[in-house]
């Protein structure tokens, strides 16, 4: 009998993550990479939530007695405002990818999401990202908008795309302007 190996731990992203971040910001995203400060200011910001997955194994980058501490494999981020959630990144090197190592991340993203109390997460991706498209709509997200010339500098457009994680409260419906419940509109010469 087979055992599968260990689901991969996620652990929460350190300051000390930083530029293994910004490699593979680069590796995956090239020109519109972000920066160190940029990843320090969301790994410090509030309401910010990113998570990690050490690289270990074939795919690795560099053997692992050579690196100060482990690669990335990949690594995840969440924003919450109080009341929506937005994904702000989800990144898996190159080496990684094909073994679920996304949806793990994005399910991560949507449980905290959940436990914040959210009540629909929102995200961009590239028009031109086919997978991770795959990804979202696989995981229930639906497009509701596309942002023309998001993704600078390439002026590549983005598609805005919304997972509901409560029922929207139904509303009561609204008097008519005007009409006050229990009251008589008064007549002509009244």
């Amino acid at each position: 009998m087979t055992q599968r190996p260990p689901a991969p731990a996620l652990r929460l992203l350190l300051p000390a993550d930083v530029a293994e971040v910004v490699r593979l910001e680069r590796e995956l995203f090239g020109p519109s990479a972000w920066s160190a400060a940029m990843v320090r200011e969301e790994l410090d910001g509030p309401g910010r939530w990113y998570v990690g997955l050490d690289a270990e194994g074939p795919g690795a980058p560099g053997p692992v007695g050579a690196r100060p501490s482990p690669a990335l494999a990949a690594y995840a981020g969440l924003w919450f405002d109080g009341e929506v959630g937005q994904v702000m990144t989800i990144g898996v090197a190159p080496a990684q990818q094909g073994r679920g190592l996304g949806r793990l991340l994005l399910d991560a993203l949507l449980d905290r999401a959940r436990e914040l109390g959210a009540r629909a997460v929102l995200l961009e991706v590239r028009v031109d990202n086919a997978p991770a498209i795959g990804l979202y709509e696989r995981a229930g997200f639906r497009t509701i908008g596309r942002r023309r010339r998001y993704y600078q500098p390439e002026d590549v457009d983005a598609l805005t795309m919304e997972l509901a994680l409560q029922a929207e409260p139904e509303q009561p419906p609204v008097p008519w302007r005007g009409v006050v419940e229990g009251s008589s509109t008064p007549g002509p010469g009244e």
